[in-house]
């Protein structure tokens, strides 16, 4: 059971690794924009969390709070996302707002940081 945990693990650190790449891709390019690989990625990273936030027959108890709040930031993301992608149609060049575009990759680099370091 526990190498199947961690090969969710392996998908869900696959995802942020996705979106912030993507993110990245866009920072470098100066396009700004929100891309259908950040929402792949966004949607690999929060499916797998999910899965990881269940009981399966673990022998220690999970950290409920460390969850949500890795959850909350993901709806955040999400949200920043759609947000950008909506106003970027809506003005008709396509670019996100700069400030909104950069906390999208602050917030996933913070949630990637709570994975790791918070214990």
């Amino acid at each position: 059971m526990e190498y199947l945990r961690l090969i969710v693990v392996f998908i869900h650190i696959t995802g942020f690794a996705l979106l912030f790449g993507a993110w990245a891709v866009e920072v470098s390019s100066g396009r700004r924009q929100v891309t259908r690989l950040m929402n792949i990625g966004l949607a690999i990273a929060g499916l797998a969390g999910l899965v990881l936030a269940a009981p399966w027959g673990i022998s220690y108890d999970l950290n409920y709070v460390k969850i949500g709040v890795k959850l909350v930031v993901l709806i955040v993301i999400g949200a920043l996302m759609g947000i950008g992608q909506a106003r970027a149609r809506k003005g008709g060049d396509g670019k996100v707002n700069a400030g909104v575009f950069w906390t999208i990759g602050i917030l996933t680099l913070l949630n990637a940081a709570l994975g790791v370091i918070w214990r």
